[in-house]
């Protein structure tokens, strides 16, 4: 089993989360199988906030939702504290939970439209036990007034107020890790702007270790300490934030970049850094994935997978047989 390499994980007992070659595949009828996430690894240390972006279909939900094992990775390893989530079974996993939240794409149709704010908030804490003391104060956290909010139903909030009552509900059982699945996709320009701030002064006061997901990499950049760029189902690119978007190797990072609107970044257009359709996650090109879009493959990229390594020196690793260093 070929993975794309690990030379970028940082010793284990540095970090607080390391997922190390991360399979996750899912059945497709009539024998066929697809290859959602190949062998992907990446850490993240104690109040880091790690990006993972790419297109749709890319890997990243599949990704994010196999480090709380829904549904388990066909094969890797998701470490928590040295602790492998994907040893654990019943009890031992569902109580390892409680340290790992997420927040959904899609904030309406995540939350239950029979239950008032409060009761959706509130049932994580009276499930374990722990009281419902702090639900008033993560309420007021994420900007909602707990005395009118907490007695309405979601179809009465508009969407960016339904994924703060998401973030609420998440935040009231004290996590160390939370997921954020697309947190801002779905929502307008300017709530997006407020989620993302909001997010931030939450990681800051909650000291919070975060995973962000998108597919447009302008909002990834703002929020992320780090990126990892995803290309059907595997790594491309991973490095500082300021540094991916200062000198990125891999062409497909390369041509994200490009199709940012006024970036004001120095690249040739987006259509000639990329071509063509994204192929199919049940059967993925031999070698390196991207070489059917890719305006410099060579015979090489089809013959061999790209392992990831170190480039530009510093913390900056890519999966390319032809990077721009």
């Amino acid at each position: 089993m070929a993975g794309s390499g690990t030379a970028h994980l940082r010793p284990r007992d540095e970090v607080l989360l390391q997922v190390e070659n991360l399979y996750v595949e899912f059945p497709a009828g009539r024998g066929r199988t697809v290859r959602a996430v190949s062998g992907v690894s990446f850490d993240l240390a104690r109040g880091e906030t790690l990006g993972i972006v790419g297109e749709s279909g890319c890997g990243k939900s599949s990704t994010a939702k196999a480090l709380v094992q829904l549904p388990r990775p066909r094969a890797g390893a998701v470490r928590l504290d040295g602790l492998d989530l994907t040893t654990l079974r019943g009890e031992a996993l569902r109580r390892v939970r409680r340290r790992l939240q997420m927040i959904f794409q899609d904030p309406i149709s995540s939350l239950n439209p029979r239950r008032r704010v409060r009761e959706i908030v509130e049932e994580g804490p009276l499930v374990w036990g722990s009281g419902t003391g702090k639900v008033d104060e993560v309420l007021e956290a994420v900007g909602l007034d707990p005395a009118t909010a907490a007695v309405r139903r979601p179809h009465e909030f508009s969407g960016g107020q339904c994924q703060r009552v998401s973030i609420a509900r998440a935040l009231v059982l004290e996590p160390e890790v939370v997921i954020c699945d697309e947190p801002v996709s779905a929502l307008d320009v300017s709530v997006q702007a407020q989620i993302l701030a909001l997010l931030e002064d939450l990681k800051e006061r909650y000291r919070l270790t975060l995973v962000f997901i998108a597919h447009d990499l302008a909002v990834v950049k703002n929020i992320s300490d780090r990126i990892m760029v995803m290309y059907l189902g595997k790594t491309c690119e991973l490095a500082p934030s300021e540094e991916l978007i200062a000198r990125p190797a891999h062409p497909y990072t390369k041509a994200l970049l490009a199709a940012i609107p006024g970036s004001g970044l120095d690249l040739p257009p987006a259509d000639r850094l990329i071509s063509g359709e994204p192929p199919s996650p049940v059967d993925p090109p031999s070698g390196c994935r991207f070489r059917t879009r890719c305006p410099r493959a060579a015979e090489r990229c089809a013959r061999e997978e790209p392992e990831i390594r170190p480039v530009n020196g510093g913390d900056h690793y890519v999966a390319c047989h032809f990077p721009d260093i």
